[in-house]
């Protein structure tokens, strides 16, 4: 069983960093999840899909799946930057753009 090390990004409702700072390691499911005929529940008998280790830096999760024998997958954080926009800035007289509602 193959795990996934990464660091999440932001979700949509996220305007800050949290819970972007620390890198994961996930174990890929084994089996396809199914659906139970009687009550509709989501399940699988997959135990390892439940782990969900955290650790402070990348160097950190790829020697703890070494030390236990747990082969890995690393996906590098891609970082966006964009340019910061204050709320004033909409009201400047040298926009680039013209403001209109």
């Amino acid at each position: 069983m193959v795990a996934r090390i990464y660091r999440p990004a932001r979700t949509a409702m996220q305007s800050g960093h949290a819970k972007t700072r620390e890198w994961l390691l996930v174990y890929e499911p084994e089996e396809q999840k199914r659906v139970e005929p009687l009550m509709g529940y989501t399940s699988s008998g997959d135990m390892k899909s439940q782990i969900r280790l955290s650790f402070e830096t990348k160097e950190q999760a790829i020697e703890y799946a070494e030390r236990n024998a747990i082969p890995y997958r690393v996906e590098d954080f891609k970082s966006t930057t964009r340019r910061r926009i204050s709320y004033s800035d909409n009201f400047k007289y040298d926009r680039r753009q013209p403001w209109t509602h």
